[in-house]
Parts: C-alpha cells; sequence; structure tokens
C-alpha cells in the first residue's frame, strides 16, 4: 500500500476522513429529526431508534454471514479466471484503444502495460487485482509529469475512467441480492452494463471535450462504435418487447453469458495446465475472509442508516423530493445514489436498506443495486490514486468524475424502467 510521509496509507486517511463524517452526520441528523418528532407530540420515537440499533446490527451480521458461501463462490470462480490469463486475454484486446487514449505515454513504458491491466481488471470486478495496478501505473505515469503536483491530462482521463469503467462481472451485487432473498439475483446484469457502459462513455466524452482532445481516429472510432452499437442494438431489442418478456429474456441472456464466462473461465486455466481445484479454494478462502472481515463495517453502517430511517429524517428528505418532482417510482433509490459518490461502503449500506425495506426484486429494489453498479466512489478513487503520488492540483478531475456519475445514474433510471417497469 502507498504511503505518504507520515506513514499512514492513503486508503485509510481517506476512508477516515470521509466515513467519519458520513456515520457522525446520520447519527446527529437522526437525534435532530427525533427531538422535532417528540416535541410535536410522537413519544415512541426514541424507542423506535434504539429498537432500530438492535434490529439493524443484527439484520448486517445476518447478510455478512449469508454472504460468506455466494462470497466463496464468485471469487474462487474469479481466481480461476485470474490463473487462466482472462486480464491478459482483455488487455491484449483492448491495448490499441488505450494507446490511442494516453498518447502522452510511449510505446513499451512500463506504465502502459499496469494501465492496460487495470483496465482489464476492472472490467473484470477484480477490485484486489485492480487497484494496486492502478496505483502502479498512476506512479508511472507521475515519472512522465514535468509539474509533479498538478494532475497531466491523461492522468485525469485514466482516473475518470477507474470512477465509472465498465464491470462485466458484478459481483459483488449479486452477491448481496442473493443474501437478501431475490428470486434471481443476476437479473440485474444487463441493466448495469448498459448503465456503466453510458457512465464510461459520458465521462470519456466530456473529458475530452474539456481537454479538446480529437477522438476522431479509426482506431477509437471504431472500438467506442462497435461497443456502442452492441449496446443500442440490446436497448432497441428490448424496448420491442412487453413486460413479461423483457424479464424472461433478459434473465436467460444474463445467466447464459455468466455461466459462459464461469465455463471459460475453467477451460482457460485447463488449457494454461492450471490446477483449477486447487486455485479455486484459494480465491474461495479469500473470499471467507471478506465476506467476515466486513461485518463491524457493515453494522456500523446498517445501524447508522436505521437510526436515519426511524428517526423520520429519511422519509423526510424524500418526502420533499416527492413534493418537487411529483413522486415518481426512482425517489427511494435517491439516498443510494446521493451517497455513491463518496463512500462506496455508504453506498452499499443504502443500498442493503434499500432492498430490506422495500423487497429485493421490487423496483426500488432492483435500481438501487443497479445505481451501486453504474459507477465506482467518485472521491474516494480521486484520494487513492493522487494522493499515492502527492497531486495537489486536480484541475478538473472532479468536475469530469461527478458527471461520469450522473449520466451512471441517469441511465440506470432509464434502464430500470425498461426492463422492471
Amino acid at each position: 500500500m502507498i504511503k505518504l510521509k507520515h506513514d499512514k496509507p492513503v486508503l485509510s486517511i481517506y476512508t477516515v476522513n470521509m466515513l467519519n463524517k458520513i456515520w457522525a452526520g446520520f447519527i446527529i441528523t437522526g437525534f435532530v429529526a427525533a427531538i422535532i418528532r417528540a416535541v410535536t407530540g410522537d413519544t415512541t420515537v426514541f424507542a423506535d431508534i434504539v429498537g432500530s440499533t438492535f434490529t439493524s446490527a443484527k439484520t448486517a451480521f445476518e447478510i455478512s454471514l449469508g454472504l460468506t458461501g455466494v462470497m466463496c463462490l464468485w471469487l474462487g470462480i474469479m481466481r480461476v479466471g485470474e490463473k487462466g490469463g482472462v486480464i491478459k486475454f482483455l488487455a491484449s484486446i483492448f491495448s490499441p484503444l488505450l494507446r490511442r487514449l494516453f498518447p502522452s505515454i510511449p510505446k513499451g513504458h512500463a506504465a502502459e502495460g499496469s494501465l492496460i491491466m487495470n483496465m482489464a481488471a476492472n472490467m473484470m470486478g477484480l477490485d484486489n487485482a485492480a487497484t494496486p495496478l492502478g496505483l502502479k501505473a498512476m506512479r508511472e505515469m507521475q515519472s512522465l509529469n514535468p509539474t509533479p503536483e498538478r494532475a497531466t491530462d491523461d492522468q485525469i482521463l485514466f482516473l475518470v475512467i477507474n470512477t465509472s469503467a465498465v464491470t462485466l462481472l458484478p459481483v459483488t451485487i449479486f452477491t448481496y441480492r442473493a443474501q437478501m432473498g431475490a428470486a434471481d439475483p443476476t437479473d440485474v446484469f444487463l441493466p448495469i452494463l448498459i448503465a456503466t457502459f453510458c457512465s464510461t462513455m459520458a465521462g470519456l466524452l466530456f473529458t475530452a471535450a474539456v481537454q479538446k482532445r480529437n477522438l476522431m481516429n479509426k482506431t477509437v472510432v471504431s472500438y467506442l462504435g462497435a461497443m456502442t452499437l452492441i449496446i443500442a442494438g440490446l436497448v432497441f431489442y428490448f424496448t420491442g418487447l412487453n413486460k413479461e418478456a423483457v424479464q424472461a429474456q433478459s434473465a436467460l441472456i444474463a445467466n447464459a453469458l455468466l455461466f459462459t464466462v464461469i465455463t471459460s473461465f475453467v477451460v482457460a486455466a485447463l488449457v494454461r495446465k492450471v490446477a483449477v481445484f486447487e486455485e479455486f479454494v484459494e480465491g474461495a478462502k479469500e473470499g471467507f475472509k471478506v465476506a467476515v472481515g466486513i461485518i463491524p463495517y457493515l453494522v456500523a453502517m446498517l445501524v447508522a442508516i436505521g437510526i436515519l430511517r426511524s428517526s423520520g429524517a429519511l422519509d423526510f428528505m424524500l418526502d420533499g423530493i416527492r413534493i418537487v418532482t411529483g413522486n415518481p417510482q426512482w425517489i427511494d433509490s435517491i439516498p443510494t445514489a446521493l451517497m455513491k459518490p463518496l463512500s462506496g461502503s455508504g453506498a452499499r449500506g443504502m443500498m442493503i436498506e434499500a432492498m430490506q425495506t422495500h423487497g429485493a426484486d421490487s423496483f426500488t429494489g432492483r435500481l438501487s443495486s443497479i445505481i451501486q453498479g453504474s459507477t465506482e466512489t467518485t472521491f474516494y478513487v480521486l484520494a487513492v490514486y493522487f494522493g499515492a503520488v502527492k497531486i495537489r492540483f486536480t484541475r478538473h478531475a472532479v468536475l469530469c468524475g461527478l458527471v461520469a456519475d450522473l449520466a451512471g445514474i441517469i441511465a440506470a433510471i432509464f434502464v430500470c424502467y425498461l426492463f422492471f417497469n
């Protein structure tokens, strides 16, 4: 992990500062709302809040334990794919595009390989591999930076793509949906794919416009055009179906694609003479550690959100938005959307709370899941990646990242109406 001069990890500094404010803010807001309700005659509000803390803590513990099996399964599969060379295969496919998008990196420079591998790992949802590769790529790009405290155009574009990168396998979201009782946890696969693609394209195009980049060359147009046609084709196809057909066929396509991916991982590993069972078990061991390790974080966040909900503060905020917007279906997913750029764990807690309150297969439960999968956490990525190389002047990085977030949220709402309304 990258260290700063005071020997505290960048990740820890960001996480502590941001989550301290969010967590304390939830509790204090809940307390103020409870006092207002008590003054206006609600004598049970504090009992409701205290009761919600116990209920939320129990729920968080049960969810975390229930995640263990599914997390072991998927992290085991992902390790088989990683050892089977899937990341390197994806890197080879997209390397011509990335060379055109980052022209300041000389061909053969150390930054090139790390950057390409980071993008490939992000696409596969391998956060444990993607972050170290991304930090290495940022350090190598920093070695080409003539003004070390000021972010270069390529560094900003790299960060924006990381905050909105297309994820082919949103495993964590499938896992939480399974634990929360979804009939088909993977039914959000295609909607997430469409939403995250829109987020990535918006971030890329907006950043290019701000930086006055010319994307009109044969390689870039070919890659982006082909990907856009695939996504547009999916949207066009499903808009021509009725609701029942949309859900049935999207479930069929999503699950067929996912099982094809699993099988291809195993086949690729066998071709490379990987001990597939042993590697699966090693990945599953990591899954067990991850599932158990998130218990205290999930307890803390769900308890704070439970206080916010039981105090009436969350409903008060949503009711205000309903008055302004006319109460559309997507209102109850707004907390997840607002939290996503700020805190990954906070957004995850909001997603779980939405599924718990409204049901995993409700419109709100599905939309919260799609929003969660549509983008990364902008301020987290910015703090970790730029903090690692001591960049102080981030220029337009935050604006471009937030534009990508907004595009992902809007696309998530659109595709949720298309697939599930």
